[in-house]
């Protein structure tokens, strides 16, 4: 299965060399216009918003942009790296490429520190069949995006995953549902019974292990069950207090800013993040504030900052 090299600098607008917080304002941006929520062409929205997700996911990781920067000056002769589905060969013949999980097989093949060709394959004693000892198919492990909206309230997402036995060569595609439960939480392993490789001698099959992968939204990031919101304030805000709509995975809701915040406060709404299980408990959604400042004061205001400075005793650095 040959594997298509993707420009993650392209998907995201940047030069080569553009630095961290442009990545991000450039993600932001393009996440915005995408999100499926939003887009005018849902399923093409759909699919732009899993390509930038993918970019972003690698380019904002210092570890994995320079390993993509290395990785692009050799990639007609994979620098070292391994060829696509190399990984985990001596575990089991195959080579596997993953449909629907939001990665494409270049992420699944060098950046998700998934086995793409199997692992835990385990042999145990028995009567020998046709000559070769009884095994156990092997597990099979990938990543799977899922976006927080997923998260908040479950889905169901058909995958399907595609082998190549590098014995025979013969490709087999084989589709399926994946439930994504309510209150999944970012790292958390999915198993999916039965879809590894083929057990040996008539023994059962491994399973499929899909980590999940929560997509990057431009509003939101999680933590366990939280949900954190950067909220930027005016300074006039921080100093004199003011009420705030601000969104949520859920809806909008008022929140009080009290007088005297400063950058990286926390404001905590309970109950407004991500399912806890099947309990109905739900964690946290925290604002955490940050104070921004005009950067073009007209001459009007700046005569008001002016003015402000002449008569205020405050003494920062006292």
């Amino acid at each position: 299965m040959s594997i298509a090299f993707k420009d993650y600098y392209a998907t995201l607008e940047v030069p080569r060399d553009a630095s961290a917080e442009d990545i991000k304002k450039a993600f932001r941006k393009l996440a915005r216009k995408h999100h499926p929520d939003v887009a005018k062409d849902q399923k093409g929205g759909e699919a732009k918003f899993k390509e930038i997700n993918e970019a972003h996911e690698v380019l904002s990781d210092p570890d994995k942009r320079r390993k993509y920067d290395q990785l692009g000056e050799h990639w007609q002769d994979q620098g070292g790296f391994p060829s696509p589905g190399s990984r985990g060969r001596s575990a089991a013949p195959h080579e596997f490429n993953f449909g629907g999980t939001g990665f494409s097989d270049f992420f699944e093949q060098y950046f998700s520190g998934a086995s793409r060709a199997g692992f835990g394959e385990q042999a145990f004693d028995g009567p020998r069949a046709a000559g070769s000892r009884k095994r156990r198919g092997s597990d099979i492990e990938g990543d799977i995006l899922v976006t927080l909206e997923e998260a908040m309230h479950g889905s169901v997402r058909p995958v399907s995953l595609q082998t190549t036995d590098n014995l025979t060569g013969r490709p087999e595609t084989r589709e399926f549902q994946v439930r994504i439960p309510p209150g999944v939480t970012d790292g958390r392993r999915i198993r999916v019974p039965g879809q590894g490789t083929p057990g040996s001698g008539g023994t059962e099959p491994g399973d499929l292990y899909l980590r999940v992968r929560h997509a990057a939204h431009p509003d939101f990031h999680t933590e366990g069950a939280d949900v954190m919101y950067e909220l930027d304030i005016a300074p006039w805000e921080a100093v004199l207090g003011a009420d705030i709509s601000v969104p949520t995975l859920d809806g909008t809701v008022k929140l009080r800013i009290p007088a005297g915040s400063e950058s990286g406060h926390q404001l905590r709404i309970r109950g407004r993040g991500l399912p806890k299980g099947k309990s109905g408990e739900r964690g946290d959604f925290h604002a955490v504030l940050t104070v921004q400042l005009p950067t073009h004061p007209s001459a009007e205001e700046r005569a008001l900052w002016e003015q402000l400075r002449a008569v205020s005793p405050f003494k920062p650095r006292e």
